[in-house]
């Protein structure tokens, strides 16, 4: 079975679980994950894990990502994007550049965002999109979000074309809205793409199609430690290895308490990953039950 990661730029109209199980089933792979939901309308970069490589996908979702989104203003729609029904008009005040950037600079930074209705999230055990659809609101509590980078990128009569760089987490629709609000008037995504997600950002991405075509020869597949860079390179002896393998903490010095590492055996095979302990020692974490050569150092 392919071990690696796909970087498929996910075509507008299909969900992310729908794209995760055309390239899965391609692959004939018994096990996949997407990093991060797209929304059906959205398109852009949506890393798949293929088998052992979903045993990275906490550390790519955990990185920054890149959107780039245009907010039609003047309507509010249920779902706050181009697939759902009006529910709200407002007019549209006369922007310029400098009114446009004095509201986006409230955005900037950690904030606190409530989540959309319509979204996964669930509620009794039901995603809140369900009872959305029913016309059921529930109370959600506000998350804690990142806005790392806000800028327009074009102003034309009724809408903004904005680009964002966020943390985990962050609802790019209620973003749009928010901002409308903010302007004194209301607003919908009309376009949202996904430009990259780290650590992928200078990587090409992959249309579906593509994606299918090369699945019998598994091109296009990334190591799994192509996302774990960020993370020290720590080799290990043989007779550490198999302590790492049977579960066992090593000594090594070379990392601090709390930090999480990379571990390659004395074949230069990628194994998985690991904390330090306090004592210095590294204690196995989320190791790949294959090995996966050519590390990246």
């Amino acid at each position: 079975m392919p071990t690696g990661i796909i970087l498929l730029d996910k075509p507008q109209g299909l969900t992310s679980n729908r794209a995760l199980q055309k390239v899965r089933w391609a692959y004939r792979a018994r096990s996949a994950g997407h990093v991060g939901t797209l929304d059906p309308m959205a398109t852009g970069m949506l890393p798949i894990c293929l088998e052992e490589a979903t045993k990275v996908i906490a550390e790519i979702e955990s990185g920054t990502k890149c959107y780039e989104f245009t907010v039609q203003l003047g309507t509010r729609t249920d779902t706050g994007d181009a697939e759902g029904s009006a529910v709200e008009q407002a007019a549209v005040p006369t922007l310029d550049a400098v009114r446009v950037e004095s509201a986006l600079a409230a955005f900037r930074g950690v904030q606190q965002q409530v989540p959309p209705m319509y979204s996964a999230l669930k509620r009794d055990g039901r995603p809140l999109y369900e009872l959305a659809r029913q016309g059921v609101e529930v109370e959600r509590a506000a998350r804690t979000i990142e806005i790392r980078r806000l800028e327009l990128v074009g102003l034309r009569e009724g809408a903004l074309q904005l680009e964002c760089e966020c943390a985990k987490g962050t609802y790019i629709r209620v973003l749009g809205e928010d901002i409308a609000r903010k302007l004194g008037t209301l607003g919908h995504l009309v376009r949202l793409r996904r430009a990259w997600v780290a650590p992928f950002r200078e990587m090409p991405m992959f249309t579906l199609e593509a994606v299918l075509a090369g699945a019998e020869d598994a091109s296009g597949l990334l190591a799994p430690d192509v996302a774990l860079q960020a993370l020290p390179y720590v080799g290990l002896s043989e007779m550490q290895a198999v302590a790492i393998q049977q579960g066992q903490a090593v000594t090594h010095g070379s990392a601090s308490s709390g930090q999480r590492v990379r571990l390659y055996g004395p074949d230069g095979t990628f194994m998985g990953l690991a904390e330090a302990l306090p004592d210095g020692r590294l204690q196995p974490r989320r190791l790949l039950q294959r090995a996966q050569p050519k590390p990246m150092l």
